[in-house]
């Protein structure tokens, strides 16, 4: 283990976590912070603190920190007043304690005053030898040990992605399409006004992070951005890192100020070194953490040739026209991938790319033609669109004053049975080829009532399914871009 990532152990790993300013109202904080490690099922152990004392959540509490046995506890996550925190952060170096967690605000974003206790707690904690993370943040999640020490809900099946952002509410963001997705974290936390640890910090660590795939970052001002450009860049050459910026207007900026107290950039500045290192920066919250977990979880591709497979011809057009604007390479078919399609389609399919299917499909086709169109060496990148349109059939079927008479209810499973095979057979054809293979239909959000197995099915194999063909394609490009990245820097 390096000593880098054995520094941000007891943050992410805590062996077990003092809980000072634990509340018997369940509106407070440190209630909230007690109740979702103890819900999550924290691996380790728990030591809330009460000054009277109190039993919170069926827990006995302790009055004193010193009174905790010494070398239990390696994490703090802080609850407490900012006018206690300096005795708090005294009394937890005393009983082994070696990273904290500040939830409290009332520093830097408060005015001058506050920026000075927020430089005397980072000068103490440093002194004391504690890794301070905060203040002024909601948490952190690490589901690799099962914690989910934060004030907030969402808590996301544990995967790939690890994130650190500037705003504990865009955290949630993030983590909430998680939960939606099925496409996992493996760490996030809320750097608050990161009086110690900041953006950068935190992206070396994941950085070596053996858990982290991809890193996501949500920030909104750069005190260092040369730091900060030469740790992404040190973090491209590894990973993919994948950044959203606020504070990218005049009104954003001072919005930003008044949030975290963090000084904003210039935007043009910013977008012009995020390029150089290889950062790919996104616009929306949405498009932030699709595009990581479109990383989290396809193959990168060897270049820019897609090819398009569609159900229908209207989607297969819009698809095209946004592929031609994202950059992306739609390729003429080659000769003996078209006489492969001749030979499983109807002669009335399109016979170009897009591939319009126009209804011609039959039991064996669409897994057919994912794996020939994903195993020709002239192609690169499949979107495959129309996925769900038999299961919405048998939704409609099924609801049919008629079902299951008259053979309906056999018809209807089948239609939903060959969506979910379609689904299996567009990551089969990924894995098999190591090539990406992106999925999308609207139904995805449109068929939340009675549950679509396409979506479902996708979801199923650990990968998005995205809610149009344009979002498909911008998550494509991406991939594409941060390839080139790598082949022009020579990154294995």
């Amino acid at each position: 283990m390096s000593d880098l990532v054995e520094r941000y152990r007891p943050l992410f790993y805590p062996r077990g976590i003092v809980i000072p300013g634990v509340s018997t109202h369940p509106g407070k904080f440190g209630f909230a912070a007690l109740h979702n490690l103890l819900c999550h099922g924290f691996t380790g152990e728990l030591f809330p603190v009460n000054r009277d004392g109190s039993t919170v959540l069926d827990r006995s509490t302790f009055r004193d920190i010193t009174a905790i046995p010494a070398g239990r506890a390696d994490l703090a996550f802080i609850c407490t007043p900012a006018a206690a925190n300096l005795d708090v952060l005294r009394a937890c170096a005393q009983i082994g304690v070696r990273a904290a967690f500040v939830v409290s605000g009332g520093y830097a974003e408060a005015g001058a005053d506050g920026a000075a206790a927020e430089h005397e707690l980072a000068r103490v904690a440093k002194e004391l030898g504690i890794l301070l993370a905060g203040p002024n943040g909601q948490g952190l999640i690490s589901t690799g040990a099962q914690m989910c020490a934060q004030i907030v809900p969402p808590y996301p099946p544990p995967g790939r992605i690890s994130a650190v952002s500037q705003s504990g509410n865009i955290l949630s963001s993030f983590m909430n399409y998680g939960e939606l997705t099925g496409v996992g974290f493996s760490k996030g936390i809320s750097a608050g006004n990161a009086a110690a640890v900041g953006i950068a910090d935190y992206l070396e660590y994941f950085a070596a992070d053996p858990d982290t795939t991809v890193g996501l970052a949500y920030l909104e001002g750069v005190r260092d951005g040369r730091d900060l450009v030469q740790r992404a860049t040190a973090f491209t050459r590894r990973k993919p890192l994948v950044v959203l910026k606020g504070g990218t207007t005049g009104f954003g900026q001072r919005a930003a100020s008044s949030h975290t107290g963090a000084l904003a950039s210039d935007e043009r500045v910013f977008d012009g070194v995020a390029r150089q290192a290889g950062m790919r920066r996104t616009a929306t919250v949405e498009e932030a953490y699709e595009v990581a977990a479109t990383f989290a979880t396809q193959p990168l591709p060897r270049g820019k040739r897609v090819v398009v497979l569609t159900a229908a011809g209207g989607w297969g057009v819009l698809c095209a026209d946004a592929c031609v604007r994202a950059g992306l390479d739609l390729i003429q078919l080659p000769e003996d991938l078209r006489a492969k399609i001749d030979s499983v389609l109807p002669a009335r399919w399109s016979r170009n790319n897009p591939v319009d299917m126009a209804g011609g499909e039959t039991r064996e086709t669409i897994p057919e033609l994912l794996d020939c169109i994903a195993g020709h060496d002239g192609v690169d990148a499949v979107i495959y669109l129309g996925l769900g349109i038999q299961a919405a059939q048998a939704h409609v079927l099924k609801s049919s004053p008629f079902y299951p008479g008259h053979g309906i209810d056999r018809i209807a499973e089948f239609h939903e049975r060959q969506d979910r095979r379609y689904a299996e057979a567009a990551t089969a054809a990924s894995a098999r080829h190591n090539k990406p293979v992106l999925c999308a239909t609207e139904l995805v959000y449109t068929d939340r009532a009675y549950g679509n197995s396409a979506p479902l099915a996708v979801a199923a194999t650990g990968r998005i399914c995205y809610p149009s063909a344009h979002r498909a394609v911008n998550a494509l490009a991406h991939l594409c871009a941060y390839a080139a990245f790598r082949r022009a820097h020579e990154v294995d």
